[in-house]
């Protein structure tokens, strides 16, 4: 099965605008900033704050799936290639960008620590905190240091990567878990209650290896992506999503005054759902905005920046947020001026570092981004 040229182009758009989001997701800045599908808020509900939720735990959140979705189908499209060779090079695209960025992320942060206002953001920000008394890199011991290169990313956007290329090695089982008819069923139906569940095995989490297999299963099924059917109708779908997460944003704020401790399954099963229905009506439903922007030579131009935006912006945005608060804090509407402005002036400068590191040394480039960029 063959995509597209206009399906190929899809895949380049919504890859792009998967990445920016998540760094706008990154940059939420309310008082709980670890982002579950039932995380509560934790402060009450003003416009600020119900805008950052709505968006960043709602309207955002089908990117990833999205992602890899993108990522099994175009995976599924090169079965004529030897495994080994397919897995070498995944080796080479995933596994050493990987650890370079990771590395990177260790020290920069360790430079930072090395000045007290350094040490002040990366503190702050909890990113590297291992208990309540250990907060910075500098308190690591050696293995600690280990573990956070090869397992637990300094750069935690880099969790994405270390999972694909595990689905990546482990394609033929799944690839047959999804086009074997007997076993079909059975597998979509465990993956689908660790995805409900927000459950995982090892590093087999559920959102990954569901919407990884869904991908796989579309391009070996011949899924019609091109054309909504009756059941995938986008505006309907779009309103679900809409309606859903302004549902959830509210229940996330009031969750006392109505549900008590059912909020944490009412949220998760909400949460589901918007990102089932954002999927399908952003896929199906903006066509014509995907036919402009890749019609638009700059929008061609900076979306070939999409891995140098996810590798660069984190830990960055992170450590920035409680400094950029404290900058803005004269002007109204401080936080939700920060969730805007403070993303977009990261990916201007992982852009900047982008293009000038492709004009300078398109090797290192390449060898940073897995020859993808150019």
């Amino acid at each position: 099965m063959s995509i597209s040229v206009f399906t190929s182009s899809k895949f380049r758009f919504w890859s792009f605008v998967s990445m920016v989001l998540l760094v706008i997701v990154h940059g939420y800045n309310l008082d709980n900033r670890y982002m579950q599908p039932w995380t509560l808020p934790g402060e009450p509900m003003d416009f600020t704050a119900f805008t950052e939720y709505f968006f960043a735990n709602g309207i955002f959140r089908f990117r990833i799936p999205m992602l890899f979705i993108i990522s099994g189908f175009l995976y599924a499209l090169h079965d004529q290639k030897p495994y080994k060779q397919r897995t070498n090079k995944r080796l080479r695209t995933l596994l050493l960008p990987y650890l370079l960025w990771s590395a990177f992320g260790l020290i920069l942060t360790y430079v930072l620590e090395i000045f007290p206002i350094g040490a002040v953001w990366v503190a702050s920000s909890n990113v590297v905190q291992i208990d309540d008394t250990r907060l910075l890199i500098h308190d690591y011991h050696w293995y600690e240091l280990l573990f956070r290169w090869i397992i637990l990313p300094v750069p935690y956007q880099l969790w994405f990567i270390r999972v694909l290329l595990i689905y990546n090695i482990a394609y033929p089982a799944i690839r047959w878990c999804v086009t074997n008819h007997k076993a079909r069923w059975m597998f979509f139906a465990i993956v689908g209650l660790m995805w409900l569940g927000t459950m995982g095995f090892v590093f087999f989490e559920g959102e990954g290896l569901l919407f990884f297999s869904l991908g796989v299963w579309m391009q070996k099924t011949g899924f019609d992506i091109e054309s909504p059917r009756k059941w995938s109708n986008p505006l309907w779908w779009g309103l679900a999503f809409l309606f859903l997460t302004a549902v959830k944003t509210f229940l996330a704020f009031q969750s006392e005054a109505y549900l008590g401790n059912a909020i944490f399954p009412v949220l998760s099963i909400l949460h589901k759902l918007v990102i089932v229905s954002g999927l399908i009506s952003c896929w199906f439903g903006l066509d014509r905005l995907v036919q402009w922007c890749m019609d638009t030579k700059f929008f061609v131009w900076v979306s070939a920046f999409s891995f140098i935006i996810y590798a660069v912006h984190a830990p960055l945005v992170a450590y920035l947020i409680n400094p950029t608060l404290a900058l803005l804090d004269t002007l109204p509407g401080t936080q939700l001026l920060t969730f805007v402005f403070l993303p977009l002036a990261i990916i201007l400068l992982a852009v900047g570092i982008g293009s000038l590191l492709r004009m300078i040394s398109p090797k290192i480039y390449g060898l940073l981004t897995g020859g993808r960029g150019f």
